[in-house]
């Protein structure tokens, strides 16, 4: 680890307070067990007044080329939600749980799907939303570069937004195109989708 800086202070540091009620309660056996040292230490920080008082001492950091594997093992072994990023002793950044979510989400999306070609993801797209009770009669999906267009019959406009996300979240798909017409099973009355009464506006 890099050289840290003496102290850090974060959201953990105020949530052992004597103001809100929720300094440290320790038993009297862990307290003989731990010293008056650190009953001491405690009592400090739970009241104390200044950043100094308060603030983390010596905390845990890591560098800009910590490895993403390191930066959660060090998270989840030592219960922290946070590091700061040190670059030759100096403060440059934060890493936050937020931080390595987003860099799992991009890592996700640069992996290629060798099997992402239109035919697979038609088949996909076809189960995925096939399998479910709300699956528009008559479904037809034609897909073409990873556009995807749906086709086929709703009595229910939930339905719509369903089938078009079930499409979205399968892999390889660029867009979605909704084609899916309603129909009242009562009148017999039926409209476009949106996308297509648009399209037919605009023509």
């Amino acid at each position: 680890m890099p050289r840290a800086p003496s102290s850090v202070i974060s959201e953990g540091d105020f949530t052992r307070r004597s103001e809100i009620g929720t300094q440290r309660k320790r038993g009297r056996w862990l307290r003989l067990l731990l010293g008056a040292g650190q009953d001491a230490a405690d009592f400090v920080h739970d009241h104390g007044r200044k950043m100094s008082e308060v603030m983390t001492p010596d905390p845990l950091t890591i560098t800009e080329d910590t490895a993403l594997e390191e930066i959660v093992n060090t998270m989840e072994r030592h219960h922290v939600k946070r590091l700061p990023v040190m670059r030759s002793g100096k403060l440059v950044g934060i890493v936050s749980r937020a931080n390595l979510l987003q860099a799992v989400a991009s890592l996700a999306q640069e992996i290629p799907d060798p099997t992402a070609d239109d035919d697979h993801i038609r088949k996909r797209v076809i189960e995925a939303i096939g399998r479910n009770d709300w699956s528009p009669f008559g479904l037809g999906v034609v897909v073409r570069n990873g556009i995807v267009h749906l086709s086929g019959v709703i009595t229910e406009e939930r339905s719509r937004q369903a089938a078009v996300i079930a499409a979205e979240n399968v892999a390889g798909v660029n867009k979605v195109h909704d084609h899916l017409c309603w129909v009242d099973t009562m009148s017999g009355m039926y409209l476009d989708s949106p996308e297509d009464a648009e399209l037919a506006k605009a023509s």
